[in-house]
Parts: structure tokens; C-alpha cells; sequence
């Protein structure tokens, strides 16, 4: 048992080297000692430690040497380099050095070096100097190809080690070096450019389906149709999508139906958190049981779309979560930002080619939306809201700490603004700027601006490790620590109580706000955001409409979410308090309906009469996260 990733075989087929990795967190700590590359020589031989350093182990033509990619942090900027070891774990010595590379590749005949830097990917020759080298695209000293249009990774040499390939999305790229060097035998007079298109080696996958019906009966029903209340209710769900909804007198409900008496209880739509952040993966695997999805289910969060995460983890749950493979929200996100300080991360952007550029890298992995953060200049937002245009995608600005710079995103037409607006109170010439705009505004109050957080006042006022619920879901290491141990102010001293008021200026000028909890705490987080926009002077059904139908509205996907209307998609939460009465009943839930299968809210159990159990936690029988033994217990790592 361990946590084993990026194995290779060495080139004579005999041996695997891998990386042991450590857990934590979102997998389990068990069996995290001693991290590094390993090396497995057969079935009835312990592996062999080769070196504690390192990541992505690779080979050229020598067997006996293995080549490791390394970052160390630095003051202004990290350090990453490209360095071999023999199998013995002795004679390490670096090759390349990069401030920015994320990958490295080199040829099976050792005699050149693909790298990924800043999204691309380039080709140099594997020069011997005996001391390392600085690599990059601007380099002098020898030459140095771009491969990519756009953007490359997963980088590979074929066999003979005449041609590179990259993936981008579903399309798996190649070029032979030839094309890339002029001075190489049999290399084309004119070299050609980048490859716009490359080999699709996407699949497909079927979707679960749900058979029957199912009637919600009695219920009061929230449909955010207008203001809709529909009391002794009826709701039938047939597969996954909603059938009818009306009163009981109204609604005939279908022969075979399931039919839950939902008397006194309170329906609404699905909670939809447009600014979404948790972990989805650890070094690149996806756990089929997510404590922190199941957590947002639970409490009703059935869509997120997360503004800033990385890509490739992002749209692996994702797509896993749409083929029915893991239990989660429906996931969509801008995958990794289109930053603009600096970092191996940074999208460089200098004209209006370079942003649809860094937008097609990101729709080509499934993104409709992007993230503009800390592009320095006006002008190369305006790039990116451009490329956007074209390209029929979102923009979501990181909201800055000027207010004069949020403006200039609604002047200019982001989609909406991310994060609240740094100051206390607007007045009505902000209102008449944004109302009109249509702007979205996530306000993000669990975190915002101007002095303590949303999360602290919460945290303060709420003892939160006794919510059986969250504790059902998120382990005790996760809540424990901040919640038992608070930090105390006055109310007075709650900026957030009077900056949350901003919300109800823009929705009276005709604006549009959603819900967005930043991932702050799995779950339960969301409701705090929503009590926080009942803060700001709104009514309870304005609060749940943010929550549900503006969210659907700002993420482009209110033709199948944020409503009860027939035809939509049968995303639910049933409470056993009417939060019309107080928005505080909002956690009050018996269940979570996601496509149409019910779950039991405070288990995740089915409650529809479907097979399927529970969910379990490795973190369930561990005192913090972590092994507890008693004398009669053996070690759970060690099995001593």
C-alpha cells in the first residue's frame, strides 16, 4: 500500500522506477513515509530507495542513469532544473536549469530536450558541456524550437527519437524535429509553422441513466418563478429531469410513481456556488470518495463552477462526476487563471492574438469560462474580453483592491466581478453604471474586503465543530482547528455586516448578484454566504434566488438550473424548515436531489429506494485525520 505515482519503465524492460508520494488531507496520510524515487526490480525484491528528491523520472539511452525534474523556491523567483542520478543514488549532476519550465522530456537516444514553458512547449538539442545549462525560449548560446501553437504538455519523444509529441484537450499533437531545425538532414526548405490541429484520441463515455418516476407530495415549492410560492405542492421528477410541478389538485401524479411525502417540508432549487474553490485531486489522483464534494451535497450545493483551480484535475472530476464514476456537484471551472504577474503560471499578453491564444488552450480542455487575474494593463483585459467575444466564452475578473479598477471591469463588460468591492458603501452613481450593465457581482462577502472576513463573524457567533452534519463530512483536522480556538471582535468591528449592503444597491439599480463561498469551508460555507446576502438588506426569497436561479443565470446555464420548471433538471433541496421564515433554516435539509436520485442529507445514503450505500472516509476512526492505536491494536500503517 502507498500512494505510487508516475512510473517507467527502465529501458531494458527489467526494473520500474516511480515516485512515492505522501497523502493527507484529501486521500489518507497512512503509508507516507519515506517519499522519493524508487526503484522495483522484481516481484520479490524490496524496492530500493534511489533518491529522496524529485519528480517525473525518465531515461535517455543510458540505463543506469535517471533523469529528475526539481523545483526549489527562491527569494524572487524558483528555481527549476533538469538533473540525472545513477541507479545507486550516486553521481547527480544538472543538465538544465529553467526559471520557468513546468516539463521536461528527453529523447530515448539522450540527444534532445523537449520543455514546457508558460503553457508552451519547445525543442532544443541535449548538449554535454559537463556544467549546467540556462534554458529557456530567448536562449543564445544554441538552438531552441517552439513546438506549439497554443500550448502543449504530456511531452514525448517516439521510440527512434525523430519526432515529439504533445496533447492539448483531446487532441494528441506530433512533429517530426526535422520540421523543427533547418539544419537536420531531410529538413524542409521552409520550415513549417506550429500545428493548428492535431489526432483527436478523445472517447466516449454514457452518462448514468435514471429510470421511474419520483413525486415530491405536499411540500411548499420555492420555484423562482418570480415569486412564486406553491404551497401542498407537488413536484414529479421523471428520470432526470422534472416532469410537472403545480399544486397537489393540479398535478396528476404518474402510475408506478414513487411518491415521498414531503408535508410541511420547503423545496428549492439547487444551491449553485458560482465561486467555488476545493481540492479535486492530489498529485494527479482523483479519489472516487470526496469529502469535500460530498460536503457540498450535503448541504445542498448541487453545481459549482470554480474560478481558478488547476485544469487538468478540474476537468477530470468533472468529467468523471457527468459519467456517474464519483459522487459530486455538477463541477465547471476557468480551470487554471489567465494570470498576469509573474510565475511559471503567468499568460503573457501583449495583443489581441496572444489572449485568444491562452483562451483556446483553455476551451480546448472544456472551459466556457476564463479567469482574467492580475493582467497589470487595461488594455490587455480588454484583450482578453475580446479574445472572449470571439471565441463565445466568459470572463470572470479577480476583483482588485481599488474600486476605481473594479469599474473599469464593468465599463469595460467582464461578465461579472469576483470578490467584493473594497469600500463600505456604494452610491448612486455606481448603481446607475452597474444596474444597467447587467454585471454579475460575486461578492464573495465570506472573504471580503475591508477588514475581517464574512467566515470570522460565523466562525465567532456558531460553534461550528458541533454541526453533526459538517462533522458527518469534513474531518475533524479540517474544522477543528479554527473553530474551537477563534478569534473574537465586536460587532462594530464586523466591516462585512455593512459592506454586505453594497449587494442590495446593485440589485436595486436592476442588478444581478450570486452566491459564491470560495471554498472556505466544504458545505456549510455556502449557507454562510447566503446569510451574509440576507445581510445586506434583501428579502429571504432575494437571498435564495442569488443562490439559485442568478447563479444558473451567470454561468450561462439557466435553460436546465436555478428553477422548478418543468423540462429543467431535477436538482433539488428539501428542508425541513421554510428559510422564508428565517434564511437561517437553510441548513435544515433532509435531502439533496442531484438528476433526479434522491440522497438522504445527512448521510448521502440514497432515499429513493435505488441501490447504493453511504459513503465512508478514511478519516472515519481517526482521531484528527490521523491513526489512533490502543495496547490491544496493531500499527494501522505498519501492521505491527
Amino acid at each position: 500500500p502507498g500512494h505510487y505515482v508516475e512510473p517507467v519503465f527502465t529501458p531494458d524492460g527489467k526494473a520500474v522506477v516511480y515516485r512515492k508520494a505522501t497523502g493527507g488531507g484529501l486521500v489518507s496520510p497512512l503509508w507516507s513515509r519515506a517519499p522519493g524515487i524508487y526503484i522495483a526490480r522484481s516481484a520479490a525484491e524490496d524496492p530500493v530507495l534511489v533518491t529522496k528528491k524529485g519528480r517525473r523520472p525518465q531515461f535517455g539511452a543510458d540505463g543506469s542513469r535517471v533523469f529528475l525534474v526539481s523545483e526549489e523556491e527562491q527569494k524572487d523567483v524558483d528555481r527549476r532544473t533538469l538533473w540525472s542520478i545513477d541507479l545507486d543514488g550516486s553521481d547527480e549532476r544538472t543538465h538544465f536549469a529553467s526559471e520557468w519550465a513546468t516539463q521536461f522530456a528527453v529523447s530515448p537516444d539522450g540527444q534532445w530536450v523537449a520543455f514546457t514553458e508558460r503553457w508552451n512547449a519547445y525543442l532544443a538539442p541535449f548538449e554535454r558541456t559537463g556544467r549546467e545549462v540556462v534554458i529557456g525560449p530567448e536562449t543564445k548560446a544554441y538552438p531552441v524550437a517552439r513546438l506549439t501553437r497554443d500550448a502543449g504538455e504530456n511531452l514525448q519523444f517516439s521510440g527512434d527519437s525523430k519526432r515529439v509529441y504533445w496533447s492539448l484537450g483531446p487532441e494528441l499533437f506530433e512533429r517530426e524535429l526535422r520540421e523543427a531545425f533547418a539544419f537536420l538532414a531531410g529538413a524542409p526548405e521552409k520550415l513549417p509553422d506550429a500545428p493548428e490541429k492535431g489526432r483527436n484520441i478523445s472517447f466516449t463515455a454514457k452518462r448514468p441513466v435514471i429510470d421511474g418516476s419520483i413525486a415530491l407530495v405536499g411540500a411548499r415549492i420555492v420555484t423562482m418563478k418570480g415569486d412564486e410560492i406553491l404551497e401542498d405542492g407537488v413536484v414529479v421528477v421523471n428520470g432526470n429531469r422534472i416532469a410537472a410541478v403545480g399544486k397537489r389538485a393540479d398535478v396528476a401524479i404518474p402510475s408506478g410513481a414513487r411518491v415521498v411525502d414531503a408535508a410541511g417540508l420547503t423545496v428549492i432549487p439547487g444551491l449553485i456556488d458560482v465561486h467555488a474553490h476545493g481540492p479535486q485531486a492530489v498529485n494527479g489522483v482523483t479519489p472516487q470518495r470526496n469529502w469535500a464534494s460530498h460536503a457540498n451535497l450535503a448541504f445542498g450545493v448541487t453545481t459549482i463552477h470554480d474560478p481558478s483551480h488547476d485544469t487538468n484535475s478540474i476537468f477530470a472530476a468533472s468529467e468523471l462526476q457527468k459519467a456517474g464514476l464519483v459522487l459530486a456537484p455538477r463541477t465547471f471551472s476557468t480551470g487554471t487563471i489567465v494570470y498576469g504577474a509573474q510565475g511559471d503560471a503567468k499568460s503573457q499578453i501583449d495583443s489581441l492574438d496572444d489572449a485568444k491564444s491562452h483562451l483556446r488552450r483553455l476551451k480546448a480542455v472544456g472551459a466556457f469560462s476564463v479567469k482574467s487575474y492580475n493582467q497589470p494593463r487595461r488594455d490587455q483585459r480588454q484583450q482578453v474580453i475580446q479574445a472572449a467575444r470571439e471565441l463565445e466564452m466568459m470572463v470572470v475578473p479577480e476583483g482588485g483592491s481599488l474600486l476605481e479598477h473594479n469599474l473599469t471591469m464593468v465599463v469595460d463588460g467582464h461578465t461579472g466581478v469576483e470578490h467584493s468591492l473594497p469600500v463600505e458603501k456604494i452610491y448612486a452613481d455606481v448603481q446607475q453604471l452597474w444596474g444597467p450593465s447587467k454585471t454579475g457581482y460575486t461578492p464573495t462577502l465570506i472573504v471580503g474586503y475591508g477588514g475581517i472576513w464574512g467566515e470570522n463573524y460565523w466562525y465567532q457567533h456558531t460553534d461550528v465543530w458541533r454541526d453533526e452534519r459538517l462533522a458527518a463530512f469534513v474531518p475533524k483536522f479540517v474544522v477543528e482547528p479554527r473553530s474551537r480556538r477563534r478569534t473574537m471582535a465586536p460587532d462594530e468591528d464586523q466591516n462585512i455586516l455593512r459592506s454586505a449592503g453594497i449587494v442590495k444597491s446593485i440589485l436595486d439599480a436592476g442588478g444581478h448578484a450570486q452566491l459564491g463561498a470560495h471554498g472556505q469551508l466544504a458545505g456549510l460555507g455556502a449557507h454562510w454566504e447566503l446569510w451574509l446576502l440576507k445581510q445586506s438588506g434583501i428579502t429571504n426569497l432575494q437571498a435564495l434566488r442569488c443562490a439559485t436561479l442568478s447563479g444558473a443565470q451567470y454561468l450561462g446555464l439557466d435553460r436546465d438550473l436555478g428553477s422548478i420548471e418543468v423540462g429543467k433538471l431535477a436538482d433539488l433541496v428539501v428542508m425541513e424548515k421554510n428559510p422564508l421564515d428565517d434564511i437561517r433554516n437553510s441548513e435544515s435539509i433532509r435531502w439533496t436531489m442531484l438528476g433526479g436520485r434522491l440522497y438522504d442529507a445527512r448521510t448521502l445514503a440514497p432515499a429513493d429506494g435505488r441501490a447504493g450505500e453511504a459513503p465512508n472516509y478514511f478519516w472515519r476512526g481517526m482521531q484528527d485525520g490521523m491513526p489512533t492505536q490502543t495496547a490491544t491494536e496493531t500499527c494501522a500503517g505498519c501492521g505491527n
